[in-house]
C-alpha cells in the first residue's frame, strides 16, 4: 500500500512538471523545433559533426548555428534535447527542461560545455532559422494525415524529418498509406520512411520503405509510433500521405475513428 501511495505520487509529480491533459503526457523530449531552433545530427550518427561540418549543414538548410541566447529562448518555450551540439562562434551544449539524472546533471538550463578550442571535435548542431520548413513535430490528435514535406509538389534532398505520435493509454494507432513514391532503391539507402513502435528511432523498428508501392496498414503494439523520412543529396520524387486513425478492440468488433 505504501509502495502503491508512493508510486502515485511520482506519477502525480510527473504529471504536474511535464502537463497532463486528456489522458496524454504532454513533454517535449522529442521536439524536433522551437523559436526557430532545431536539433542536427549527422547521417552517421550521433556526435560525428566538426564544427564547419555543423556550421556547413545549417547554413545549406538557409539558417546558421544556433547562438547561446537562440538556444536559451527555444528551451524557454519547452526545448529539450539530450545531446550536446554545436553552436555559434564554436561554442556547445544541450538545452534542458526537465531535470533528470541521466540528462543535465539533475539540473535545468543550457548545459554549456564552453567554447571549444578544439574546432575539431565531434558534436551534433544546433542550428537557427526562423523561416524553415516545418518538418516532423509531436501528434497526439486521434486523426492526422501526415505529408513529405512540399507534398503534393515532389520533396527536396537532404531531409530529415521525424513525426512523433502519442495518443491516449489504451488506444493503438492504425497508419493507412494513401500515396506513397519514395526514390526506388534496392536496399532503400537512398531516400526512406521508416516506422518504429515507439516514441524513439531507437526501438520497436518496424520496417524501412521506399520506392512506389503502397505498404500495408501498420497498426502499434501501444500507443506511441515514429516515422522517420530521411532524403539523400540526389533524385528527389512524390512523396507520400499517410492516414493515422484510432484502432482498438470492443467486443471482438473493429473499430476505426
Amino acid at each position: 500500500m505504501i509502495a502503491l501511495i508512493f508510486f502515485s505520487a511520482l506519477l502525480w509529480d510527473k504529471a504536474q512538471a511535464w502537463g497532463f491533459k486528456d489522458g496524454v503526457l504532454h513533454n517535449s523530449i522529442w521536439l524536433e523545433r522551437a523559436a526557430g531552433v532545431y536539433h542536427r545530427e549527422s547521417r552517421s550518427g550521433k556526435y560525428q559533426l566538426t564544427y564547419a561540418e555543423a556550421k556547413a549543414v545549417c547554413e545549406y538548410e538557409g539558417g546558421h548555428l544556433a547562438t547561446y541566447q537562440q538556444l536559451e529562448a527555444a528551451r524557454k518555450i519547452g526545448f529539450h534535447v539530450c545531446a550536446a551540439g554545436w553552436m555559434a562562434k564554436g561554442r556547445v551544449g544541450y538545452p534542458i527542461v526537465k531535470a533528470g539524472a541521466n540528462c543535465g546533471f539533475g539540473k535545468t538550463g543550457i548545459v554549456d560545455y564552453g567554447i571549444r578550442l578544439n574546432r575539431s571535435e565531434r558534436w551534433d548542431a544546433y542550428c537557427y532559422n526562423p523561416n524553415g520548413k516545418e518538418c516532423g513535430g509531436v501528434f497526439t490528435d486521434s486523426k492526422h494525415v501526415f505529408k513529405s514535406p512540399g507534398y503534393p509538389n515532389e520533396y527536396e534532398n537532404e531531409q530529415i524529418c521525424y513525426w512523433h505520435i502519442r495518443v491516449k493509454y489504451g488506444q493503438r494507432i492504425h497508419l493507412q498509406f494513401l500515396e506513397f513514391d519514395v526514390e526506388d532503391d534496392t536496399a532503400c539507402m537512398a531516400d526512406f520512411l521508416e516506422i518504429y513502435d515507439s516514441y524513439d528511432d531507437i526501438n520497436g523498428f518496424v520496417g524501412r520503405f521506399c520506392g512506389d508501392e503502397l505498404p500495408d496498414d501498420i497498426i502499434s503494439t501501444g500507443n506511441v509510433m515514429t516515422l522517420k523520412f530521411l532524403t539523400d543529396s540526389s533524385v528527389t520524387a512524390g512523396g507520400f500521405q499517410i492516414r493515422l486513425w484510432l484502432y482498438f478492440f470492443l467486443f471482438s468488433t473493429l473499430f476505426f475513428f
